[in-house]
């Protein structure tokens, strides 16, 4: 059994992670499932960069604790809207300072864009995944899921500015928040990262 660290411990996204990357053999686990606690500081400038920092932290963590090297798994990602030069970005979780919600950074993201009309409200989601094998070999795949910023936030299926954000995919009918989890995972930035993932393992043989 190839046993997978996923660097967080979120639930949801073990599940996504774990249904996309359903190669046999593999089995995934969380930093809490692993008793491992790592929290290092995401200070690159790029989603990529900080998904490696919490790969490598996590990969760290592990092979202190069991004193062998494991497989591990981390992403990172976040919102890019046009208009505001990429922001908020890396930025994403703590838009609205470090002590904000996603009320909060919704709020802010509303009030920059002010009353410009939507299609000067280009905005994507992004997702970057860093995967280390047990012999240090890197993979990373990049997800992302185009639209537009809306004008109040509608729907409550979703978190963060998923109220906010309108997929090109639904012609800026219905926000991400507005549609179902199995929906969105078909349509996600994520969504998007683990598939591309899955090819890349695959061509090499997992």
């Amino acid at each position: 059994m190839k046993t997978v660290l996923i660097a967080t411990n979120n639930a949801h996204k073990v599940s996504e992670i774990s249904t996309a990357l359903n190669f046999e053999g593999w089995e995934f686990k969380t930093l809490r499932d692993m008793g491992l606690v790592s929290d290092p500081e995401e200070n690159a400038d790029s989603f990529e960069g900080n998904g490696r920092i919490k790969a490598k932290a996590a990969r760290a963590a592990a092979q202190e604790a069991l004193g062998r090297p494991v497989a591990v798994l981390a992403d990172d990602s976040g919102l890019e809207v046009d208009a505001l030069d990429g922001a908020p970005g890396v930025y994403s979780s703590r838009y609205a300072g470090a002590d904000g919600d996603d009320a909060a950074n919704n709020a802010k993201l509303l009030r920059e864009l002010g009353d410009r009309p939507l299609a000067d409200r280009a905005a994507r989601f992004v997702c970057t995944l860093v995967f280390i094998d047990e012999d240090g070999a890197e993979t990373v795949a990049r997800g992302t899921i185009e639209g537009a910023i809306g004008f109040e936030e509608r729907g409550s299926e979703g978190f963060g500015y998923d109220p906010l954000f309108l997929p090109d995919a639904y012609e800026s009918a219905r926000t991400l928040a507005e549609v179902s989890q199995k929906e969105k995972n078909g349509i996600s930035h994520r969504g998007n990262a683990l598939r591309r993932l899955r090819d890349a393992l695959a061509a090499q043989g997992a």
